[in-house]
């Protein structure tokens, strides 16, 4: 299966010893987890886009430290290039931003969090058991790392997991569409080098309490075959 990963973002040349970039994250996810997928990168922060839908099996958007409602060229761009693989019923997977980017672009709408920033292991609450979601489980806990979130659902878009903090965790739109706020690619050693990085923007209080919750089990593995 060949899934095309459009890259929103790069990490930081001083965190690449982690983990990589977002490619090679999502690759050792699959790696593990799912490893009949093929990832083929495509920067489209900086403007590469697939010449054609027909060029990937499936489509697969990763996070940035950009904001969904940006008036960046690159991020109309892509809003566009979503509606297209949304319209051809092509399997589009969005993970943080790309889960927002989804929202916006099918006519939803996203904004800051009144809750502030959503950081460390989280859980989330499954309110829609759907078919291709196995293995089966009512709650999953993964990694978060952002300050936006969905605030009103595009057409057709359902609430498949909700977080305390977060009420559109996981969404659906369609038959071929699915957001994921969280991040089942960051290791917790990526999680824990963003974290102290981030204590003044987060808060300190805040920082203190994810870096505790990165000792909780995760659920990557489960929201891999998820995707896949």
């Amino acid at each position: 299966m060949k899934i095309g990963l459009l890259e929103c973002d790069h990490v930081l040349e001083r965190f690449r010893h982690i983990a990589g970039d977002y490619r090679e994250m999502f690759a050792a996810l699959f790696d593990r987890h799912a490893p009949q997928i093929s990832l083929h990168a495509f920067d489209v922060c900086n403007g590469e886009f697939p010449p054609s839908l027909d060029d990937c099996d499936a489509y697969l958007t990763t996070g940035s430290r950009f904001s969904a409602y940006d008036d960046v060229d690159w991020i109309h761009a892509l809003k566009n290039f979503a509606r297209r693989i949304h319209e051809a019923k092509r399997p589009f997977v969005g993970v943080c931003f790309g889960h927002q980017l989804i929202a916006e672009a099918l006519g939803g709408r996203v904004a800051r969090a009144e809750t502030g920033w959503g950081a460390g292991a989280r859980g989330i609450e499954i309110l829609r058991r759907e078919l291709w979601m196995q293995p089966e489980q009512s709650r999953c806990a993964l990694q978060y790392m952002h300050q936006d979130q969905v605030e009103r659902l595009p057409e057709d878009g359902v609430v498949i997991g909700r977080s305390d903090h977060c009420p559109v965790a996981m969404l659906r739109v369609g038959d071929s569409t699915l957001g994921i706020q969280a991040h089942p690619e960051f290791p917790k050693a990526y999680s824990k080098a963003l974290l102290l990085d981030r204590v003044e923007r987060i808060g300190e209080e805040r920082v203190k309490a994810a870096l505790a919750s990165l000792d909780q089990p995760t659920d990557e593995s489960v929201v891999a075959k998820w995707i896949v």
